[in-house]
C-alpha cells in the first residue's frame, strides 16, 4: 500500500514544482520588459535628447525640477551642433555651466525645419526648466510651443517673441562685420573682396550689409562680390563658393554661413598650401583656433556663448527675464574682433578702434540691410 500511494502524490509535487518554476520564469520576463538597460554614458558632442512625442502636446508635461538638479537643453538649427560656430558656441556655453553649476544639459540637433515644435516639446515633456532655440528660424516654432506650454521657460538666439515666457536674445552682427570690412579692405592687394553667407536671411544680410560699410569706408575702389549657398550644413557648396571667388581674384572672404562656412576654410587651406595666398575672415568664434592662422585673418565675433551661459545661470538662480528682448552690440561688447589678430597690423587695428568708437557714440549708422 505504501508504494500504491506514493505515485500519485510524487506526480502531484513534480506537477506542482514545474508550475513554481514556470510562473516564476514569467514573473522575471514581465518585470525586465518594463525596465531600461543601462546606456553608457554620451560624450558632450553625442549629447543624447528625449524621444520625439506624437504630438507637442501628446503628453503632460512634466514640472520643472523644483529642488533638484537643474535642467537646461537646447535644440540646434540646420546647422547642427558641430557647426564650429554659434551652435557649437551655445552648447560649450552649456557644457561650462554643467561644469560650474552641476547642471544637467543636453541638446537635440536639428535636421530639417520640422524638427523644431516636436524637439522643443520634448524639453517641456521633460521637465526642463529653460529651453533655447538656436537661431534665426525658430520663431515660428517657439511662439506655438511657448503658448502652448505657457509655464515652461524659453530662450532665444537671433529671433524675438514677444511672450512672457520667452527671452530673446538678439545680436548688432552689422556692427562687429562693420570692422571686420575695414580689416578687408585695408588689407585686399586685388581689391576683390568675396561674402558667402548661408541662407538668405535677414540676420544673414545684417553681416553682409555691415561688412561691405566697412570695405567702402575705408577702400571705396575695392568691390565685394557676394554668393549665399542656400544652405548652413553644405560645406561642399561652401568650397565651390570660395573656389570660383578666389579663381576670380578674390583675395579675402567673409563668410557668415554655419557648417558651410567650414568648406570656405578648406578651399583656403588647399590653396595655402599649394602655394596661394588667400584669407578668410571668421564668424562667431575667432576662427583661427580651428583652421589657423595661415589663413584666418581675423573673425567676426559674435558671442552666442556668453549670452546663453549668462541667461541660463540666471535661470538657474530664479531671475529668469521673460519677455524680454535684448540686443548687443559693440557698446555691450556682444560683436567684435578677437583678442588676439597676429595677421592684421597695428595701424589697421588703430583704424578698427577709431571706427569702433565711432559706431558706439553713434557719429556711424552701420546698416542692417543690403
Amino acid at each position: 500500500m505504501y508504494k500504491k500511494s506514493m505515485k500519485p502524490v510524487s506526480l502531484m509535487v513534480i506537477v506542482i514544482m514545474a508550475a513554481i518554476l514556470v510562473l516564476s520564469a514569467c514573473g522575471k520576463k514581465a518585470n525586465n520588459e518594463g525596465a531600461s538597460s543601462p546606456s553608457a554614458s554620451a560624450s558632450p558632442s553625442e549629447s543624447a535628447a528625449p524621444s520625439e512625442p506624437a504630438s507637442p502636446s501628446a503628453s503632460e508635461p512634466a514640472s520643472p525640477s523644483a529642488g533638484g538638479t537643474k535642467k537646461v537643453g537646447m535644440v540646434t538649427d540646420l546647422g547642427g551642433v558641430h557647426d564650429k560656430s554659434f551652435n557649437q558656441q551655445a552648447w560649450e556655453a552649456l557644457q561650462k555651466l554643467e561644469k560650474d553649476d552641476g547642471a544637467s544639459v543636453k541638446y537635440q540637433e536639428s535636421k530639417k525645419d520640422s524638427d523644431y515644435i516636436p524637439f522643443l516639446s520634448n524639453f517641456v515633456k521633460d521637465g526642463y526648466d529653460l529651453t533655447w532655440g538656436i537661431g534665426f528660424l525658430f520663431q515660428e516654432a517657439a511662439t506655438t510651443v511657448a503658448k502652448q506650454n505657457p509655464n515652461a521657460k524659453f530662450a532665444l538666439i537671433d529671433t524675438s517673441v514677444d511672450l512672457p515666457n520667452v527671452e530673446s536674445v538678439l545680436f548688432k552682427e552689422n556692427e562687429g562685420s562693420f570692422l571686420v570690412g575695414v580689416v578687408a579692405g585695408l588689407t585686399t592687394k586685388s581689391n576683390k573682396i568675396g561674402f558667402v553667407g548661408g541662407m538668405k536671411l535677414p540676420v544673414i544680410q545684417k553681416f553682409e550689409a555691415g561688412f561691405k560699410a566697412g570695405v567702402a569706408a575705408v577702400n571705396p575702389d575695392a568691390k565685394v562680390t557676394v554668393n549665399y549657398v542656400g544652405d548652413f550644413n553644405k560645406p561642399d557648396l561652401g568650397k565651390l563658393a570660395a573656389a570660383t571667388m578666389y579663381d576670380a581674384g578674390n583675395d579675402i572672404i567673409f563668410i557668415a554661413a554655419g557648417g558651410s562656412g567650414n568648406g570656405v576654410f578648406t578651399e583656403a587651406k588647399q590653396r595655402f598650401k599649394a602655394g596661394k595666398k588667400v584669407w578668410v575672415i571668421g564668424v562667431d568664434k575667432d576662427q583661427s583656433l580651428e583652421f589657423g592662422n595661415d589663413v584666418t585673418l581675423t573673425s567676426m565675433m559674435k558671442k552666442v556663448d556668453e549670452a546663453v551661459y549668462k541667461v541660463s545661470k540666471e535661470v538657474l538662480n530664479g531671475q529668469f527675464q521673460g519677455g524680454k528682448t535684448v540686443e548687443l552690440g559693440l557698446a555691450e561688447g556682444g560683436v567684435g574682433l578677437p583678442k588676439d589678430n597676429p595677421n592684421v597690423s597695428a595701424e589697421i587695428l588703430k583704424k578698427v578702434d577709431e571706427y569702433s568708437q565711432k559706431i558706439v557714440s553713434g557719429d556711424i549708422k552701420v546698416p542692417t540691410a543690403p
